[in-house]
């Protein structure tokens, strides 16, 4: 298909790597259905939320969120709080100890700059002015800063987690060595703003099912002839091992 991605996929223009996106966006789309934007929570909830969900599962990091929220009045409770009290509550999202101190300098310098626990002021600014503002607190990398944005403020940020950045990458749309941090802004320049969230969720819900880390069922991946990586293991023999 002459869609495809080579194993050169730098010899690629940039118009032809989006027509690519477009394709996987409408091909996912068919096997998963529609994507349905997720609720939209106060910037600093989801602000808060996405630090717990590092390094852990939704799961986990859903439980710990619940139970931060049930053990304290409000996030000055939790600012005003030690750190040893917020990891006790946030125990099952994992890594604690770490998470506990970032969750209060976090609210501590909301306070500080803006005289109240709100972050809502970042849906009025412009994306790139939001970025440089979430990236100075402690422990909030580009996914975080991703996260929020595109989730809390529906700005076209794309969030690069493990399933985007290894389907990127085994796909075509970035080198094999690209950093997450630089998929980053690799993939903003491939993907159309209106396809951010789309392109997101669908490389998750598609990472999670079919094109797992360990074992990717290239056999069954509506995305095989779009896919370097796949076509290089249809080349040399190596699909009839794959699980159907």
């Amino acid at each position: 298909m002459k869609t495809g991605i080579s194993n050169s996929s730098c010899r690629h223009s940039s118009s032809e790597m989006r027509a690519v996106v477009a394709g996987i966006c409408r091909r996912l789309g068919k096997v998963y259905g529609p994507v349905e934007p997720p609720e939209q929570w106060p910037v600093l909830d989801e602000l808060i939320a996405t630090v717990l969900s590092q390094n852990t599962s939704d799961a986990n990091s859903s439980a710990g969120y619940e139970e931060l929220r049930r053990r304290f009045r409000d996030w000055d409770e939790v600012r005003r709080a030690s750190p040893e009290r917020i990891a006790g509550a946030i125990r099952q999202a994992g890594l604690a100890n770490r998470k506990a101190p970032r969750i209060k300098a976090i609210l501590q310098r909301v306070f500080e700059d803006r005289g109240e626990l709100s972050l809502e002021f970042l849906r009025g600014l412009p994306a790139r002015r939001a970025e440089e503002y979430l990236a100075r607190f402690p422990g909030v990398g580009p996914k975080t800063v991703a996260c929020v944005l595109l989730f809390a403020c529906r700005k076209p940020v794309l969030p690069v987690d493990t399933h985007v950045h290894r389907l990127a990458q085994r796909i075509g749309l970035i080198g094999k060595r690209t950093s997450a941090e630089r998929a980053h802004e690799e993939l903003a320049r491939l993907v159309p703003p209106k396809r951010v969230l789309e392109f997101h969720l669908q490389l998750i819900r598609h990472g999670r099912t079919v094109c797992g880390a360990r074992k990717p069922q290239c056999p069954d991946c509506p995305l095989l002839d779009l896919c370097r990586e796949g076509r290089r293991r249809l080349v040399a023999g190596e699909l009839a091992d794959s699980p159907s």
